[in-house]
């Protein structure tokens, strides 16, 4: 692992580290360096509570329309502005590509009580690109820093941005926006995804690139993508001097990777661990949504767990399709009776 060369006077940081986000007036004290990334149609407040239950020094929400929140919408503010008391620091992360509308849905934010604003600049899905925000931003600089400076302008909280590379191969648009972002609009920190847009998922990040950012800016930057086991962050992290990681999809079932970056936890979950983990999972999605709701909605999280609960693979993918079509909550828990040891 390449060594890597801290600023005049920075001393050498560990995941367990606490640092800080914004000024020392107005700023936010962050107790580590291990983040819950914006999981998009997933990070709600309890898998939010989740992750800080297990370590997470700070959890950012799934991304939330700015134009929802401006307009009212009345499940967005209730279920996506919902803030758990023990889940702070908490950041709610936005998206959209209007200066007004932003920063009157910045406004309403801070009032639901969030610590944090972060802005969506990186979403490659095209029916967001399409109307002009996230990764269409990286195209669009002025309009992306005037969004980052009215989002600060009305919430009055510390604004952070995440962000991708660029568009496509070799372009770097994303790191100027990065810049501008600091310089002009007064973001107190940013993640870069070391992936062009193009990419969405896929192929190695760039994380040489991301180190360059890190050595760059004034500000902390945090590194995402492709971190999907501690052996993954840790090595991200040191490679490229970040001030934090953000984790994403490797901690979905896995809340105990959470443990295992901070050192404690050596090894994985037992058996009557996931189960009893399902079991909150389950609990915490009828009281977000009722039961008629989260019936449907537990199917996407049940494959996280149980795939991690069985060798056998026959048997996994029978429990698997089995819970798919499980047509209550009583019925997804009678089926995973057998698996309470």
């Amino acid at each position: 692992m390449d060594s890597i060369k801290l600023r005049a006077g920075e001393e050498s940081r560990a995941l367990t580290d606490g640092w800080r986000l914004g000024s020392a007036r107005d700023g936010v004290s962050i107790p580590n360096r291990v983040v819950l990334a914006p999981l998009a149609g997933i990070g709600n407040w309890f898998v939010r509570l989740q992750a800080k239950r297990y370590g997470a020094g700070l959890v950012v929400s799934e991304m939330v329309s700015s134009f929802a929140i401006h307009y009212r919408n009345e499940k967005t503010c209730r279920e996506l502005l919902r803030i758990h008391p023990d889940e702070h620091p908490v950041s709610i992360q936005l998206f959209g590509h209007d200066p007004d509308v932003m920063e009157s849905a910045a406004e309403t934010v801070a009032r639901a009580g969030a610590d944090l604003i972060d802005l969506n600049m990186g979403c490659p899905v095209p029916k967001v690109c399409k109307t002009g925000a996230g990764a269409a931003l990286l195209d669009d600089p002025d309009r992306a820093v005037a969004l980052a400076r009215a989002a600060a302008r009305g919430s009055g909280l510390p604004v952070t941005v995440k962000l991708r590379s660029g568009q496509r191969p070799g372009d770097l648009g994303g790191v100027s926006l990065a810049h501008r972002l600091v310089e002009e609009a007064g973001v107190v920190g940013l993640c870069i995804h070391p992936r062009h847009a193009s990419q969405r998922h896929a192929g190695v990040p760039d994380y040489e690139l991301a180190r360059s950012l890190v050595e760059e800016l004034p500000v902390p930057v945090l590194i995402s993508g492709g971190l999907h086991t501690a052996h993954q962050a840790r090595a991200a992290f040191e490679l490229t001097g970040a001030a934090g990681v953000l984790l994403a999809r490797g901690s979905l079932g896995n809340p105990w990777l959470f443990e295992q970056l901070l050192g404690t936890r050596d090894g994985d979950p037992t058996h009557d661990e996931i189960v009893a983990e399902l079991d909150w999972v389950i609990d915490r999605a009828i009281e977000h949504l009722g039961e008629d709701r989260a019936t449907r909605y537990l199917r996407k999280f049940y494959p996280w767990y149980v795939e991690r609960l069985d060798d056998d693979r026959r048997l996994q993918a029978a429990l698997q399709t089995a819970l798919q079509s499980a047509p209550t909550i009583a019925d997804a828990r009678e089926l995973l009776q057998p698996a309470r040891r």
